[in-house]
Order: C-alpha cells, then structure tokens, then sequence
C-alpha cells in the first residue's frame, strides 16, 4: 500500500509540473464522460416521456378508431353533394364489443367528434364537440376544476348538457363563472355543468394515434348529439359541400385485471378477439383500425434501447478522442523524461517499476476527468433546464420556432440513471489504460545508457 501510495503521489507531482497542459488533456474526458450521461439521461427521458404518454392511453385498454377511406369523388360544381361518405364504427359494433359478448371487457366507451364552432353573446371560439358517455371521464383521465361530468341521467333524460375543457371557458368566460350558463353548437343551446383542468396536450404516438388538446374540447351526451346533430356531418364551402356519415369515431375498451400484472396476459389475446369481431361485422371495408397501447409501450421500449445504444455510441466517440489526447501526451512526455527514466533505470528500478509510473498517471489524468464528467453528467437536468430557458427567451426575441418542436422539448426532462454513472466512470479509466499501455512500454524499452545520454 505503502508503495502504491508512493506512485501515484509521483505521479500527482509529475502532472503538476505541467498544469495546464494536464488540465487540457483532462478536458477530452471531462467532455467524453458528461456526453455519454448527458445522451442516455436524454435518451431515458425521451423513452419514458412517450412510454407515459402510451400509458395515459391505459396499459388494459384496447382502442378501435373509424378511419376515414379515402374520398373518390367529390362534391360537383353546382354545388349539389354526389354522395354522402358512410364510414366507420357503428353502434352495432358498440353492441358486440360488449361485457356479454366478451367477458374480459370490463367497460365499452363510445365517443363521436364533431369539429364545430361554439358560441357564448358575441365571443366564439372553434372547438371539438365530443358526444361521450360517463365512462369517458375515467378511461382518459380527466380532472375537473368545477362541477361534474356528463352523468348516465344525462344521457337517459338526452339532456342538452356540457362540460367545456379549461380553454374554452377562458375564451368564452373571461372572468366569469361558465357554470349555469348556455353555449351555443350548431344552433342548439347546451346549459354549462363542470369545467375540466388543463391538461397538456398528448403527441402522437407511433403514427397510430393522433395528438389531441384537451383543452379545447366540449362534451356533451352522446345520445343527445345523436337526436340533435344525427350521424350526418355536412360542410359547406364557398358553393360546394362535402357531407360525412360516422355513428361512432371510437370506442374504448377497458379490460378487466391489474395493468402492472396481468396486462400483457390479457390485452394481447383480447385485442386478436377484438379484431376478428370487426372482421366478421366490416367485411370488405377497411375503415377501422385498433390501437393496442400494451403493443405500442413494447414498441417504445425496443425503441429506447437502440435509442440508448445510438446516442451512448455517438458519445462514447469523444471518450476515445480523449483517450487518443492521452496517448499523445504522455508519448510526449516520454521523450522529455527520458534522461528520469535512464537515472531510475541506473538506480535498480525495473521496467515494471517504468511501467507502473506512467500508467498511474494517465489513471489518475483519467480518473479526475471522469469524476468531473461523473458531476457534470449528474448535473444533466439542470444544466438542460437552464439550457432550455436561455433557447426559449432567445427564440422568443429574434426566431420563430417550430412549436411542435419546442414543445417536444419542453416536455423532456432528462433522467439520469445511476448505472450510467459507474459505467460512463468505468470506460474513462479503461480508456486511460488502454491509451496508456503503449507509452509506459514504451518507457520501459529505453535503454539505460542510451537515456542517460540523452539531453
């Protein structure tokens, strides 16, 4: 230990003498190390950002959506509507995908959307409309801020009822209180019940399942939109109209078991049920699809680890340029120590003894600089927090950026996991050894006499 002790204390006053060269010599790790933790905080935090989002859809649910096919013709010139396109889910389907027919369907939630102009005295403000039922409140997580929620009463009595998301209210109601009052859609009035929370908007995921504001939504009963509005959606357009007939946009399916234990167990087998039962009711239609969030978090899980590999990969680039910065001094400082290292030779030391010289000093120059990385990767989330304020107030004063694209980012939230620490550590040492071996022997190979000589 003794011994030991010894040399890395040598070789501390040995990098010393050179401060500032070892200092920049240190910096390829420091930056090797940080980048490696920086890239798989943001990595983790990105995959558990859309793993969440998957699991704001419900690990036990399963999705079947109407998908609109696409549209043939159109509407003529003299304005007169060629044909009303029928597509999507019916209320047959709302039927058979029910507890009786599949008993590990827990709940079926039904919902139409209407994209319609909502009006309150002279403010106005283009919303969707969606019919739903009581169930809809739980399957997507809803808050309220006052109020209820559409009831089952509501739905028996087909009142003409609503509950507007929070933006609404605040463009419609500036200051004042929505609850008991009437907004206007499509010409029907809706006295207002409850009024939901902010919620932030989710993105799409995976390219199965569009990205949805909450905040901008009005629900109302569905079977009132049904007697009110009816299937058929009609557009008009400066002398010409397109006209939709849709029952149902979607209907969720809660399933029965635990979402941690028994999800994957259930969902899976349920969801290839699901299917052949929309097969046997659509046949030769293609104007339906089911979403499977248990099939898109497997996915989003298989997407983080080539995710981590990708990014860790990339960073561990600049670990080795580091490595490469060692090499290249410590060659250097071979050839200035070379007269040291006759003098030790003469005074019994070994080539081991050379060796272990030098390897300890590109340990230790590896092993500061991997432990400033370490801090600094620790410290990813607030420097990434202090990042994205200094983007976000530069980007608001001089450039306009993207908002889907700062609003990814505003979301993120780098998680730095402890493992990556000790691993990111690990590979700064073995790159100091590793660049260090040939200089050491190279050291050790001088022959006495010859460095002795040496001016």
């Amino acid at each position: 230990m003794f011994r030991l002790f010894r040399t890395i204390n040598l070789a501390i006053k040995s990098l010393l003498l050179h401060k500032l060269r070892s200092a920049l010599t240190m910096l390829g790790i420091v930056f090797g190390v940080f980048s490696v933790i920086a890239m798989l905080a943001i990595g983790e935090g990105a995959s558990k950002q859309a793993q969440d989002q998957v699991l704001e859809l419900g690990a036990t649910n399963i999705i079947v959506r109407s998908v609109k096919p696409p549209q043939q013709t159109s509407s003529n010139s003299s304005g007169n509507s060629s044909f009303i396109l029928r597509y999507g889910l019916l209320r047959d389907d709302l039927k058979l995908l029910s507890k009786e027919n599949i008993p590990a369907i827990k709940r079926s939630v039904p919902i139409r959307e209407v994209n319609s102009e909502v009006r309150y005295r002279h403010r106005e403000m283009n919303c969707r409309i969606v019919g739903c039922t009581a169930g809809y409140y739980e399957t997507n997580n809803l808050n309220l801020r006052d109020g209820r929620f559409i009831t089952e009463h509501d739905q028996d009595k087909i009142d003409t009822v609503a509950v507007i998301a929070s933006e609404v209210a605040e463009t419609l109601f500036p200051g004042e209180d929505p609850i008991g009052k009437s907004i206007q859609v499509k010409g029907e009035y809706y006295e207002v019940r409850g009024v939901t929370r902010t919620r932030g908007a989710t993105a799409a995921i995976g390219g199965s399942l569009a990205g949805q504001d909450y905040n901008k939504d009005v629900y109302i009963p569905l079977r009132t939109m049904q007697v009110r509005m009816g299937d058929d959606n009609i557009q008009r357009q400066q002398g010409s109209f397109s006209a939709e007939s849709v029952q149902l946009h979607q209907i969720t399916l809660q399933l029965e078991g635990d979402e941690k234990k028994e999800a994957e167990d259930i969902v899976i087998p349920v969801s290839e049920v699901v299917r052949e039962t929309m097969r046997i009711n659509h046949k030769d239609t293609d104007d339906w699809a089911i979403i499977v969030p248990m099939e898109l978090l497997e996915q989003a899980k298989q997407i983080q680890l080539i995710f981590n590999l990708v990014l860790g990969s990339i960073a561990a680039i600049s670990l080795v340029v580091g490595g490469i910065g060692i090499m290249n001094i410590m060659l250097a400082t071979v050839t200035e120590r070379t007269r040291e290292i006759g003098v030790r030779r003469a005074l019994g030391a070994r080539q081991r003894d050379i060796i272990e010289q030098f390897l300890v000093e590109t340990i230790v120059l590896s092993g500061v600089g991997g432990a400033i990385g370490m801090l600094l990767g620790w410290l990813t989330p607030q420097i990434f927090s202090v990042t994205q304020t200094v983007f976000d107030m530069f980007s608001s004063e001089a450039v306009e950026i993207d908002s889907g694209f700062n609003n990814m980012f505003a979301d993120l939230t780098p998680d730095v996991q402890p493992w990556t620490l000790g691993l990111a550590f690990g590979i700064s040492v073995g790159i100091g050894i590793i660049f260090g071996v040939y200089p050491a022997m190279a050291a050790a190979r001088l022959d006495p006499i010859e460095a002795l000589r040496h001016e």
